[in-house]
């Protein structure tokens, strides 16, 4: 286990390095670093061969058995007072524990993986959400185009659930570099004939999810194979794109398992 150090002070450089990683959706792209919140966050990434450049646990968490024993996965680990830990938090509750880990590599695209592809994606919650459904029905490569929510910011993280980890992520694309993507596109539309659960569905394939209010681009939908209607005897007029996410990542999943 990592020799543990006591930090004290609020201007310790690591703790604010970490605050920067906090405020900043985009810092892990200059700083090369990742701020885990949380223990469900830091095991996912354990539970995943990975290993935290440093751990950072308050006072009370390391008091914990099963919190020291997660810190010490680290490489470094330092103990904070209760105040300086949730200065470090963007939570109303501020966890015992958060890693700071290597900014991971950007892969490159997988032609041949099943994908979702994300159309300038604004919120953060969304894509975090999407990134969840993804990982349990079965998608392995998400593709997020320039304009999207930052991958690896805070707030897609929590929203993400550890999802991240089991997932290949590759963001900053220009629409043109989905040209390289070998497996069909599908897309949704309140205005398409057949519904989701009438068509065979292709697999592997890539679900195109667009901008919560201008949709999917109209270049990139005339790219799509097939656009699709989810049924909504609701009445709504359209449904959330994570919530429409989950449906059709559901939907192809559940027809490959038949």
């Amino acid at each position: 286990m990592a020799e543990a150090r006591q930090v004290s002070s609020r201007d310790n450089p690591l703790l604010v390095r970490v605050r920067k990683l906090g405020a900043d959706p985009g810092a892990y792209r200059k700083l090369g670093e990742v701020w885990l919140e949380g223990d469900h966050l830091c095991s996912a990434f354990a539970q995943r061969g990975g290993r935290a450049v440093q751990a950072i646990v308050s006072t009370a968490g390391w008091e914990q058995p099963a919190l020291r024993a997660l810190a010490g996965q680290a490489a470094a680990v330092a103990i904070v007072p209760p105040e300086l830990m949730a200065g470090l938090s963007t939570l109303e509750s501020p966890p015992e524990i958060g890693f700071v880990v290597t900014t991971p590599t950007a892969p490159a695209l997988a032609p041949e993986q099943a994908s979702v592809v994300l159309d300038r994606l604004q919120d953060a919650g969304n894509v975090g959400a999407i990134l969840r459904s993804a990982s349990a029905f079965g998608f392995t490569q998400v593709l997020a185009l320039k304009g999207t929510a930052a991958l690896w910011s805070p707030k897609v993280l929590r929203a993400g659930m550890g999802a991240h980890f089991a997932l290949r992520l590759v963001e900053g694309l220009e629409s043109d570099a989905l040209a390289g993507l070998q497996v069909p596109m599908l897309g949704t539309s309140s205005h398409a004939a057949q519904a989701l659960h009438e068509v065979d569905l292709p697999w592997p394939c890539g679900w195109v999810l667009g901008h919560e209010g201008q949709g999917v681009s109209a270049a990139l939908q005339r790219q799509c194979a097939m656009a699709l209607r989810i049924p909504q005897p609701g009445g709504e007029e359209s449904l959330n794109v994570a919530a429409a996410a989950a449906v059709c990542l559901y939907e192809s999943a559940r027809q490959r398992a038949r």
